[in-house]
């Protein structure tokens, strides 16, 4: 997985390009200081270079989430296709997520 953070008026855009699996835990880990450090409460996950997500990587949006929600907020999932797609509406992440095309 590979990423890259933009600061928007009102939050963050992190970019994830490549696939999101077990193996990317602890550079995950980087996405939730730049979360814990910004200033908004708009946090955008532009998922349209990735690939490939595991139960790991849903996992990791999920630890996103609960650094998230004290902090009033607001994670965005978008531009998934594919793969990527399919899993986040069979683990039904629309009930936990904004996630738009």
């Amino acid at each position: 997985m590979d990423y890259s953070v933009q600061e928007i008026d009102g939050g963050i855009v992190v970019n994830f390009s490549g696939r999101m699996t077990l193996v990317d835990h602890d550079r995950f880990r980087s996405v939730i200081d730049s979360m814990e450090k910004m200033h908004g409460s708009r946090c955008i996950f532009d998922l349209a270079g990735l690939d490939f997500i595991d139960s790991s990587g849903l996992g990791m949006f999920l630890i996103a989430r609960d650094i998230a929600m004290p902090r009033n907020v607001e994670i965005e999932l978008r531009g998934a296709t594919g793969s990527v797609r399919r899993v986040l509406q069979i683990a039904k992440f629309d009930t936990l997520f904004l996630v738009r095309d």
